[in-house]
């Protein structure tokens, strides 16, 4: 096990996914990157759409990634970050407006003045998870990143409230605790995976990212640094492997193979003398298909969800504002074919990213299936970098490295009565 030194900063991104659960272990560096140090995967069963639908299932996933990297990272882990997506996630931009108290903003004026935005009606059943700032306004000089010590008297502040259904989160809560763990932070799954995929410049120009998983499709927009506009479209791999499923009439996980090795998004591309081999269900004898005619099965759902992003982009009225295109990622992104189709119904540039600013098992993580689960340690790095009570969950976690290495009994105790707590 690591010693309490090393272990005092490391922190755990958790994706509980609807195709898989990834728990990542990773301390910062120096120049600001990223040293994973552990990781862990699972499949996962007890989710559909990134809703739990089976919470025992999701518990044992959830225990299995996250032994798995415990025991890569030779640390126990104690607290994640947990990612959250699904269609009941809601966001809207809201304006909030304070008197600044010394003439001068303080830190106590900004918060003021974020609390003063997040006060929009929030309806029934809806929690906040994120007041993300886009940019501030004193008296009537507009567009100011950084407001701090500025001179002025009125401070207005524009901002990106994210909502989620409070029996979605509560139930993810639920999941994690039942394995003994603790939740510092719960993180919209587009927004971690920003932060692991985009660049300065894209954010800058204006991008649309675009988060391809097993249940849902994430959006986020980007415009000038700031968060301009997210949504969660409930059709992604799942869908695809479903397709596949019912054209070829063969099982589910046979599908998901095919798809995952043979399938391509562009019929164009395919070829139609590449024979593949199709198992049938029951005992039926396997049938030779040709890769064109998967493609054919596969096109039109790419099509259709790709036409739901863009029409999602012009809802928000952003599209004329992402000079800098499209970037996909996302396990269901991995298919050949699918940057020229996105290509031809964006009519902007696309390309697909991995994880960026990482080291140790740098090779391992550089791949789109990652970037929530690395988004998330990297947006808990930065919110410990800005010291949003970064200190005193290091300062926690180091008493708890210390009290876990001292007597191991604790834990133990805490679980079984964690134990007891969820299940009676």
């Amino acid at each position: 096990m690591a010693g309490p030194s090393n272990a005092s900063n490391m922190v755990v991104g958790l994706d509980i996914g609807t195709s898989k659960v990834v728990a990542i272990v990773g301390q910062p560096t120096d120049d600001g990157g990223i040293e994973i140090a552990g990781i862990g995967s699972h499949p996962s069963r007890g989710m559909k759409k990134g809703v739990v639908i089976n919470i025992e299932s999701t518990v044992q996933s959830i225990q299995r990634a996250v032994e798995e990297a415990e025991l890569m990272a030779g640390c126990d882990i104690h607290s994640v970050y947990v990612g959250i997506a699904g269609s009941h996630i809601s966001s809207m931009n809201s304006d909030g407006v304070v008197a600044i108290r010394e003439r001068e903003v303080a830190s106590s004026d900004i918060d003021r003045v974020i609390d003063s935005a997040r006060a929009r009606a929030i309806s029934e059943g809806q929690r906040v998870l994120h007041v993300l700032p886009q940019e501030f306004a004193i008296d009537t000089q507009g567009g100011i990143r950084e407001p701090l010590g500025m001179s002025g008297v009125r401070l207005e502040a524009r901002v990106h409230l994210v909502t989620a259904a409070l029996n979605a989160v509560q139930n993810i809560e639920k999941c994690v605790r039942r394995c003994g763990l603790e939740v510092d932070d719960i993180i919209l799954e587009q927004l971690a995976s920003s932060h692991a995929v985009l660049t300065e410049d894209e954010r800058e120009l204006g991008v649309c990212m675009v988060d391809i998983g097993g249940g849902t499709t994430d959006i986020a927009v980007f415009t000038e640094g700031a968060i301009r506009h997210t949504a969660v479209i409930p059709i992604a791999g799942d869908q695809v492997t479903n397709d596949i499923a019912m054209a070829l009439r063969t099982p589910t996980q046979h599908a998901e193979e095919i798809k995952v090795k043979y399938a391509c998004a562009l019929t164009q591309l395919a070829a139609s003398d590449e024979m593949i081999k199709v198992p049938s269900v029951g005992d039926r004898p396997a049938r030779d298909l040709s890769r064109q005619s998967l493609a054919e099965v596969v096109e039109p759902r790419y099509e259709e969800l790709f036409t739901l992003v863009r029409d999602e982009l012009r809802r928000s009225g952003y599209e004329d504002m992402v000079a800098a295109g499209v970037v996909l990622t996302g396990g269901t992104s991995r298919m050949e074919g699918v940057v020229e189709l996105a290509e031809e119904i964006f009519h902007m540039p696309v390309r697909i990213a991995c994880p960026q600013n990482v080291r140790g098992l740098a090779d391992v993580v550089r791949n789109p299936i990652y970037s929530t689960g690395v988004g998330l340690l990297q947006y808990a790095l930065s919110e410990a970098r800005q010291g949003q009570g970064g200190a005193i969950t290091a300062q926690s976690r180091r008493e708890d490295v210390t009290r876990r290495g001292s007597g191991g009994g604790i834990p133990a105790l805490a679980r079984f009565k964690g134990w007891l707590k969820g299940n009676f």
